[in-house]
C-alpha cells in the first residue's frame, strides 16, 4: 500500500511505534474535531521512510457531508518558507551566490538602507548608518534586520504595515516598498521574523529568469512527485481546498477573509506576486516527500534535489552566538543555546534542555493556518500535520500535543 508513492509500513510496530499509543494521537485530533475546535486534521507520521501513521478527522469545510480526504489541499503559509530554502541552495550549489555576499550583490535597491534607533520626541524616526549592508546568511536566518508588518509590536514593523509590503502588487514593488523602511536593528546583532524568504524568491528569480513558481516547479516540485503543490489551484480541484476559519469570539469557529490585517490569498487565481514566505497549497503527502527528502539529506527515490552536506549547512545554526544568548520577547520563538536557527528551519540543537523528547538536530517549522513539520534524524522521523485554524493559542496547541503523543509511542526506538 502507498500514499502518493510513500510506501505503507506493515504495521506501526515495524517502525517501533505502540499502535496503541498512537491511538492516543488519533483521539486528540478527533476530539477536537468532534468539539468544533477544528473542521478536520491531517497528520502523516513517519520514519525510516515508511508511513507509519496516516488519518483524517472531519470535513475540508464545516457542514459538509463528505469526510477530509487524505488529498485535501491546505494553506500552508510559512511552511513555504523551507521550500524557498531549498530553492536557494539549488542555486548556492551552481555557484551563483555564497553566504556571506552582501544581499546588495543580489538586491542592489537596499544599497544605503539605515538602520532604527528609537523615536525622536516628535515621533518620528531616528536612523544611523548600516555598518555594512545584511549578509545572504542573514537574510536566510532572519538576522538581517528585516521587519514583516504581521505584528503590531515595533515602530518598523508598523512602517511596514502602514507601507502595504506584504500587499505589493509584485515581487519589484515588494522590493521597493521595503528598502525605503530602516532595518529594525544592525544586520547580525538580533533576530526577527521577516520579509527574508519573500527576499529569497526575488533572488532566485534574479538569478534564473524565471518566476519563483516556474523554478520551483521544475526543479522541486516535479522531481520529488509534489503534484498538488503550487501558487494557485486549477478550478476543477477547489472543492478540495480545505476552509481557513479562525475564532469567532464565543468557543467556536468562523470562516476568515483576512489572516494578520490581510486578505487570504484567493488560489482560485494568480496570486499578486509568488511568495517565498508563504503563499503555498499543499497536501500532506507532497510535503511529507518534502520532508523526506531533507531527512535523506537531499534525495528521494533516487532523485537528487541537493548534496548531503547543503542540506547540512542549512541545518546548522546561523545565528550569532550573542543573539542566542541574549532574551528578546519581541522574537517569534524564544531562541537560545538549546533552540536555534539554521537557513530557513529552526534546529532543535539540546532537546532534553527545552523538555522535549524529539531527536537532537530536529528541524521544524509552521504556518500560519495552524499547520506544522518537523524532521527528526536522530530518530529518522517525519511528522506533518495540518489544519486550518489561523495561529492562536489552540491552533498552536496542535503541535505540542503531537509531538508528546508521537514520541510517547514511540516505544522502540531501536527499531
Amino acid at each position: 500500500m502507498t500514499a502518493g508513492g510513500l510506501p505503507f509500513a506493515s504495521s506501526p510496530e515495524a517502525l517501533g511505534f505502540d499502535s496503541r499509543r498512537l491511538a492516543d494521537l488519533d483521539g486528540y485530533m478527533s476530539g477536537m474535531v468532534e468539539a468544533g475546535l477544528v473542521a478536520g486534521t491531517s497528520t502523516l507520521l513517519m520514519r525510516h521512510g515508511q508511513v507509519a501513521a496516516f488519518t483524517t478527522f472531519g470535513h475540508a469545510r464545516l457542514g459538509d457531508d463528505a469526510p477530509l480526504t487524505r488529498d485535501a489541499l491546505f494553506r500552508i503559509y510559512s511552511m513555504t518558507k523551507p521550500v524557498t530554502g531549498v530553492a536557494m541552495m539549488i542555486l548556492f550549489e551552481q555557484g551563483l551566490w555564497r553566504l556571506d555576499d552582501p544581499i546588495t550583490d543580489h538586491l542592489p535597491e537596499f544599497e544605503g538602507q539605515r538602520v532604527y534607533a528609537g523615536l525622536g520626541g516628535d515621533g518620528a524616526m531616528r536612523t544611523v548608518e548600516a555598518d555594512r549592508p545584511p549578509t545572504m546568511r542573514e537574510l536566510m536566518s532572519h538576522t538581517a534586520g528585516f521587519g514583516y508588518g504581521l505584528f503590531d509590536i515595533h515602530p518598523i514593523e508598523r512602517a511596514y504595515r502602514q507601507a502595504g509590503v506584504m500587499m505589493a502588487q509584485g515581487h519589484q514593488q515588494l522590493v521597493d516598498r521595503a528598502a525605503r523602511i530602516p532595518l529594525m536593528f544592525q544586520p547580525g546583532t538580533e533576530w526577527f521574523y521577516s520579509i527574508a524568504a519573500d527576499l529569497q524568491a526575488v533572488v532566485v528569480e534574479r538569478l534564473t529568469g524565471m518566476t519563483f513558481g516556474d523554478f520551483l516547479r521544475a526543479r522541486i516540485f516535479a522531481p520529488l512527485g509534489m503534484v498538488d503543490t503550487g501558487f494557485q489551484v486549477p478550478a476543477d480541484q477547489v472543492h478540495r481546498l480545505a476552509e481557513m476559519y479562525s475564532d469567532d469570539g464565543a468557543g467556536g469557529l468562523k470562516v476568515t477573509t483576512t489572516a494578520f490585517d490581510m486578505p487570504i490569498n484567493d488560489y482560485t487565481r494568480p496570486p499578486r506576486f509568488e511568495g517565498g514566505g508563504g503563499g503555498l497549497v499543499s497536501t500532506a503527502v507532497d510535503y511529507a516527500r518534502f520532508c523526506q527528502m531533507v531527512l535523506n539529506r537531499g534525495a528521494l527515490d533516487g532523485v537528487r534535489i541537493l548534496r548531503p552536506e547543503t542540506v547540512d549547512l542549512m541545518a546548522t545554526n546561523a545565528v550569532p552566538e550573542p543573539v542566542l544568548d541574549r532574551f528578546n520577547p519581541l522574537r517569534l520563538l524564544p531562541f537560545n543555546p538549546a533552540l536555534t536557527f539554521g537557513l530557513d528551519f529552526a534546529i532543535t540543537e539540546d532537546p532534553k534542555r527545552l523538555g522535549l523528547s524529539e531527536g537532537k538536530g530536529t528541524l521544524s517549522w509552521g504556518g500560519g493556518g495552524g499547520t506544522w513539520f518537523w524532521i527528526d534524524p536522530e530518530n529518522d522521523v517525519v511528522f506533518v500535520g495540518l489544519i486550518q485554524r489561523m495561529a492562536d493559542p489552540v491552533s498552536n496547541e496542535f503541535r505540542a500535543k503531537a509531538r508528546t503523543y508521537t514520541y510517547a509511542a514511540l516505544t522502540h526506538p531501536e527499531k
